[in-house]
């Protein structure tokens, strides 16, 4: 995983929807406190994770990574 882009990315996608940390954490089954230490780098979510957070907003999980621009 790119350590660099995920975060910036998961932000950018959370922040493009309009939502906060807390409904995205839901979402995902998580805590808004979890999804914050994913966007600061501080934790990497697991595959499964990283799925469903991909899915919801449409994208790879190869983008979602830093591993692709599309």
């Amino acid at each position: 995983m790119n350590d660099e882009l995920f975060p910036a990315r998961l932000r950018q996608l959370r922040e493009a929807k309009h939502i906060d940390r807390k409904t995205l954490g839901e979402l995902c089954g998580l805590s808004k406190n979890m999804i914050g230490k994913y966007e600061s780098g501080e934790r990497d979510p697991s595959i499964k994770t990283l799925t469903v957070i991909a899915d919801y907003f449409g994208v790879s999980l190869d983008y979602l990574m830093g591993r692709d621009e599309e």
